[in-house]
C-alpha cells in the first residue's frame, strides 16, 4: 500500500497532473452547458414543461456544485433553453453533443499520458470514441438524476398513502436510500466507462470498480463537500474577483473534479505497473535459478 502511494505521488508529479487537471477544468467549463442541454433534451419536452420536476432535477446539482456558482449555472442554462422548440432542440442536441465531446477529447489525451500509452487512433476515430462516450455519459448522468428524483417521488407517495407515520417514514427512507444507491452505482459505472474507453489501451479490460475508481469517487465527493464548507465560512471570492467570483468557484470545482479523476487513473496505472514488475521479477528469479549449473562432486 505504501509503495503504491509513493509511486502514485511520484507519477502524479512526473505526469504534471496538477497542470493537466487545470486543462481539464477549462474544457469541463466549456462542455458544461452543452452537456446539461443534452441531458435535459434526453428527459424530453414533457419534463421541461413540468417546471417542478425540471427544476428539481437541476437542483440536484447543488449537492456537488458549490452553491455560490449554482445560481450562475442555472440562470445561464435557463436562458439558453428558454426559447427551445422541437426543431431547435434536434439541431441543438447535435451541436451540444459535438461541443461536449471536446471535454472528453481532453480526457482522452490526459489519460493516455497517465497510462503511458501513445494515441494510435486517427483523429476521426478518436473523435468518434469521444462522441460515443459523451452520449453514454450524458445518458448515465440523466439516469442518476432520474434515480434521485424517483426515490424522492416514491418517498412522497409513501407519506401520502401509508397511514401509520412510522411505517411511512421507514418506507420513505428506504425509497430514498434505494434511489441514491442506484445513482451511486451509476456514478461508479461512469468512472469505469471513462477509464476503460477514453485512453487508447491495448488490450482493454473492463473492471466495474477499481481501487483508483473508488479513491476517485470518494475523493471527488469529499473534496466537493470540503469546498462547500470552505465557501460557507470563507466566501471571499466576490470581494477578490467581483462578478467573476461565481465563475472562479465553478472553475475551482471543475479543477478538483478533473484532479480526482486523474488521481484515480494514476492509482490504477501504478497498481498495474507494480503487478507487472512483480511478475517479471518473479519470472527472472525463476529463470536464474533454472540455469544455475550444478557442481559435480
Amino acid at each position: 500500500m505504501r509503495v503504491v502511494a509513493v509511486r502514485t505521488w511520484k507519477s502524479l508529479l512526473a505526469d504534471r497532473l496538477f497542470g493537466r487537471a487545470a486543462e481539464l477544468g477549462f474544457y469541463f467549463l466549456f462542455a458544461l452547458f452543452p452537456t446539461l442541454f443534452s441531458a435535459s433534451s434526453l428527459l424530453g419536452l414533457a419534463a421541461k414543461s413540468a417546471e417542478q420536476i425540471y427544476d428539481k432535477l437541476l437542483h440536484y446539482l447543488a449537492l456537488v456544485i458549490p452553491t455560490a456558482a449554482l445560481g450562475t449555472v442555472l440562470s445561464t442554462f435557463n436562458e439558453t433553453t428558454a426559447a427551445a422548440s422541437s426543431g431547435k432542440l434536434t439541431f441543438g442536441l447535435v451541436a451540444a453533443i459535438w461541443s461536449a465531446s471536446v471535454g472528453i477529447s481532453a480526457i482522452q489525451d490526459t489519460l493516455n499520458g497517465v497510462y503511458k500509452v501513445s494515441e494510435t487512433r486517427s483523429y476521426f476515430v478518436a473523435r468518434l470514441y469521444a462522441i460515443g462516450l459523451t452520449i453514454l455519459l450524458t445518458g448515465l448522468v440523466t439516469l442518476e438524476l432520474a434515480c434521485m428524483l424517483g426515490g424522492d417521488y416514491l418517498a412522497s407517495v409513501a407519506h401520502d398513502q401509508i397511514r401509520h407515520a412510522w411505517m411511512a417514514d421507514i418506507a420513505a427512507t428506504l425509497s430514498r436510500l434505494a434511489g441514491w444507491t442506484v445513482a451511486t452505482l451509476l456514478l461508479a459505472l461512469s468512472f469505469a466507462v471513462t477509464y476503460c474507453w477514453a485512453p487508447d489501451l491495448k488490450p482493454r479490460r473492463w473492471r466495474w470498480l477499481t481501487p483508483g475508481g473508488t479513491v476517485g469517487i470518494v475523493g471527488w465527493l469529499m473534496a466537493s463537500l470540503g469546498l462547500r464548507i470552505y465557501l460557507h465560512f470563507f466566501n471571499n471570492y466576490s470581494i477578490t474577483y467581483g462578478s467573476l467570483g461565481a465563475v472562479i468557484i465553478l472553475l475551482t470545482w471543475f479543477y478538483i473534479s478533473g484532479l480526482m479523476l486523474l488521481v484515480g487513473a494514476e492509482i490504477d496505472s501504478e497498481i498495474s505497473a507494480a503487478a507487472v514488475e512483480a511478475r517479471v521479477s518473479a519470472a527472472s528469479l525463476t529463470s536464474s535459478a533454472a540455469v544455475i549449473p550444478t557442481i559435480p562432486s
